[in-house]
């Protein structure tokens, strides 16, 4: 059971580029698998996008679209990226799928038909941004998300409830029983406390917006976000399908089931969803690594202050592998961590030019000087030094087996980097080039040049699941086979008739801190300029916008989707026909004969196969909206 591994990132919906902190669960998931293959696991990766819900609807319509084209605009350029990335997820799976919708469906009907699901009614603030409910407790000051800030919504509609409450004892029993359920104990503590204080059932559906999976039973509501979107660990492995091989394989013959999540979602994966497995009988079979966020020095990363950093704009100025080892090595497992350029150029710098970069280049150059490039077998002439390197070989083989074992990424960098420290150490006490100029020293020469190469071929493969473009060059320089370069052959002293590449490139090009700093603060600037922009206009800005009054003389609903209705607006003489996503808030027959405030000048737009030429200004506060109503001038107006 235990030879199959199943890793899973969360997957998720953004508005806008993917930042470096979205990207982080994604790279630490891949380090895992590739660990997990390395080791000779039948292992199975997958990550995709959340695509439905409110927020997605409202970014949608603000943006002139229909919510399918946004999200797979979305997803093209997510998978773009995680390419980009060398990501090497076994699936990719994306909640607007037909193959995950029907087995939503399927799981909802089968907790509505066991009564784990009931209708009712449901009054209470809504995040709109984190898709979650709050209730008056939790809310921050006026009415706001305890976790982003935002306002939250007052809503009341009818809802279906999951029952919670009838888990609850269950589910900390589970918790208790197994404490590496969830990973850090801190974490575990933190869920333990929210059950304790006693759970509320869980307003699971919604009927105020359609973009979502319909319930089968009851199409006017759809499945809440997080129900919706949490399925997707079982949808993807074929559950509830013709073929459920990959769900028997992955999930129900696994013990290695991993989900990892940052901590802002933590009640989402720890608590609502092993209720829904408790309610439909299948096993929890998961452990939940639960990770901190990658913060600014100033805190959380912001547009205004020009610190949010993407991860293509890193890549672009200092490759995948540099990326790929920073926040696997500043991030420890339930912590937060700080990205700042100068942090950044330290680590590169250090670790890998001169650590890393410099005992390669250093070992094979000496190798091609002293030894014509080539080496045979197991030296005979073993000295305290080279006894010594070797033990600590295997123990870190050894220690970053068991840290990367138990997804400590972190710990298990570190031990490698305490071998790259000792043989670079191992130079200096050895002093190669002195050996070198003393006939009777040439075994103990040779041995030294062995037990190098050795040593960077156990790093090579070990940072295999982090470097993934420059473990492949450590081993053409080190001229190694493919037998070479495999988790079993790691065992010191199998290494025999090699020959290391003439001349090697540096692995890594050290950097001027001074000249980094600079980019990144001139950059740091043009950000906060651009920011400042959209923010401030001048009267000239100003005066480009042509704003007139028009009289609402027809309005009739979209034929083609139901939260937009076509207005015929008269400015002067002239008749227009507008599109705009306010039906929520209206009424057709409520609007006819209003004289409202119309954007004359904005470029004509089709707006789901609709021509639209002009914008009706509206005011919103939370849940509310109002067309801007002028009451004693005719159409056509200037409004200045």
């Amino acid at each position: 059971m235990s030879n199959k591994c199943y890793i899973t990132t969360p997957i998720y919906y953004s508005s806008g580029r993917v930042h470096i902190g979205n990207s982080y669960t994604t790279i630490a998931c891949d380090v895992f698998a590739r660990f997990n293959r390395l080791v000779g696991r039948d292992t199975f990766f997958l990550t995709g996008m959340d695509e439905h819900g409110q927020k997605i609807e409202e970014a949608a319509r603000a943006q002139g679209l229909r919510p399918q084209e946004l999200v797979d605009r979305i997803a093209l350029e997510t998978q773009k990226l995680w390419q980009n990335l060398h990501i090497t997820n076994d699936d990719f799976i994306r909640t607007s799928e037909d193959r995950h919708q029907v087995v939503v469906q399927k799981i909802f009907e089968q907790l509505v038909a066991s009564g784990d699901i009931y209708l009712g009614k449901y009054t209470g603030n809504y995040c709109v941004s984190c898709e979650a409910y709050f209730t008056k407790s939790q809310l921050g000051e006026n009415n706001t998300c305890p976790d982003c800030g935002k306002e939250t919504k007052l809503i009341a509609e009818e809802s279906y409830f999951l029952r919670l409450s009838k888990y609850e004892q269950q589910l900390l029993n589970f918790i208790k029983e197994n404490p590496d359920f969830i990973q850090p104990e801190s974490r575990r503590n933190e869920v333990i406390s929210f059950i304790e204080s006693g759970l509320e059932d869980l307003s699971v559906s919604r009927s105020s917006f359609s973009w979502g999976v319909p319930v089968k039973s009851d199409p006017k509501h759809v499945v809440y976000v997080w129900i919706d979107a949490l399925s997707n660990y079982l949808s993807a492995l074929g559950y509830l399908s013709d073929d459920d091989s990959n769900y028997q394989k992955y999930w129900v013959n696994s013990q290695r089931v991993y989900h990892v999540v940052g901590k802002d979602i933590l009640r989402f994966h720890a608590v609502y969803w092993p209720i829904m497995l408790m309610a439909l009988n299948v096993p929890i079979n998961f452990k939940l690594m639960v990770h901190g966020w990658i913060l600014s020095k100033d805190g959380k990363m912001s547009k205004s202050r020009g610190d949010v950093v993407y991860p293509m704009d890193v890549v672009n100025d200092y490759g995948v592998d540099a990326l790929r080892y920073y926040v696997t090595k500043e991030l420890p497992l339930g912590n937060d961590g700080i990205f700042s350029y100068d942090r950044f150029v330290e680590r590169y710098n250090t670790d890998l030019a001169n650590d890393l970069g410099n005992l390669l280049s250093r070992t094979v150059s000496m190798v091609n000087k002293y030894l014509g490039g080539e080496l045979r077998q197991d030296p005979k002439v073993v000295t305290k030094y080279d006894k010594e390197l070797r033990d600590l070989a295997q123990k870190t083989k050894d220690n970053f087996y068991n840290y990367l074992n138990n997804f400590r990424l972190q710990l298990a960098l570190n031990e490698v980097w305490v071998l790259i420290n000792r043989a670079n150490k191992y130079i200096d006490e050895t002093t190669p080039w002195v050996l070198a100029k003393d006939e009777s020293k040439k075994e103990e020469l040779y041995s030294v040049m062995y037990h190098l190469v050795e040593v960077l071929r156990f790093v090579a493969v070990m940072l295999s699941v982090v470097l993934v473009e420059s473990a492949p060059k450590m081993y053409q320089a080190l001229g190694l086979k493919a037998e070479d370069i495999t988790w079993d052959s790691l065992e010191f002293g199998k290494l025999a008739n090699i020959k290391v590449i003439e001349k090697i490139e540096p692995l890594f090009v050290r950097l001027d801190p001074e000249k980094e700093q600079a980019k990144h603060q001139k950059k740091t600037e043009e950000k906060v300029d651009e920011v400042e922009k959209k923010q401030e206009i001048t009267i000239d800005d100003f005066a480009k916008i042509s704003l007139v009054t028009g009289e609402i003389i027809d309005c009739q609903l979209h034929p083609d989707a139901k939260k937009l209705l076509v207005l015929q607006v008269k400015i002067g003489n002239e008749v227009r026909q507008i599109v705009s996503g306010i039906r929520e808030y209206y009424e057709p027959q409520d609007l006819i004969g209003k004289v409202v405030v119309v954007v004359e000048n904005l470029k004509e737009a089709k707006i789901r196969g609709l021509q639209s030429k002009g914008m009706i200004l509206c005011a919103s506060k939370g849940d509310r909206l109002e067309v801007v109503e002028v009451k004693s001038l005719p159409s056509g107006a200037e409004v200045n």
